[in-house]
């Protein structure tokens, strides 16, 4: 990557709103967009498809290596087969943040991750964007919000998609997914030192995607 690509990048857990002000920015800036979310969510859909144990390094990482995934703006593309909807359900969640714990796996997508970075610039939305990937990004963001609230928006989230949700469960699974992202040995989510903190629990979405187009402003990123 070079230094001179302009980088902004989103970390947080879910349901705080960052893939909401990553398309907002994306729209804005013209930027070319990194959900490495989607990554793992399409590495855990490919483990799950081929039966792969999911503390079977080896056959991880080799997927990993070879993860035939393609990005068509907001479409999710493995083997050619949109697999949007399926990634987004709560069992590849699960799946995802059980193997994004394991040091081998996020070696082996890192250098996917980066090449990302590409003229005019890119807006990276992930956990360990600002900490590890994109460690010198000119503007990080991280974005948090209360379980409580991260809970009620996903069972807002599927309901409108006529799915029936039990917010109870819902909550229990994004506190167990907070504490395996928060304590595993690499990439732990946290802020970055640098990263402007954003608690979203009480805040409307739109009022944070101005204060961040704001500052994208500020330092004159866009051409």
């Amino acid at each position: 990557m070079s230094s001179s690509i302009p980088v902004v990048t989103i970390d947080g857990p879910s349901g705080v709103g960052k893939g909401t002000l990553a398309q907002f920015l994306v729209q804005k800036t013209g930027f070319h967009l990194l959900d490495s979310g989607a990554i793992y969510r399409a590495l855990a859909f490919g483990a799950v498809q081929d039966g792969i144990a999911l503390d079977d390094i080896a056959k991880l990482v080799a997927l990993a290596n070879a993860l035939p995934v393609e990005f068509i703006g907001t479409d999710i593309l493995y083997n050619k087969e949109d697999i949007t909807a399926q990634v987004r359900t709560e069992e590849i969640a699960g799946v995802a943040s059980t193997i994004a714990v394991i040091p081998e796996v996020r070696a082996a997508l890192l250098a996917r991750q980066k090449a990302f970075a590409t003229e005019p610039g890119l807006i990276a939305d992930g956990r360990d964007m600002g900490t590890v990937v994109f460690s010198t990004a000119k503007i990080k963001v991280y974005l948090t919000a209360s379980a409580e609230i991260r809970a009620q928006r996903r069972v807002k989230q599927l309901k409108s998609q006529g799915v029936s949700a039990n917010i109870d469960q819902i909550t229990r699974d994004i506190e167990m997914r907070d504490e395996r992202d928060l304590n595993r040995k690499t990439a732990p989510l946290k802020p970055a030192d640098d990263a402007i903190v954003i608690d979203t629990s009480y805040l409307d979405i739109d009022a944070v995607c101005q204060k961040v187009l704001s500052l994208v402003k500020e330092q004159a990123l866009m051409a």
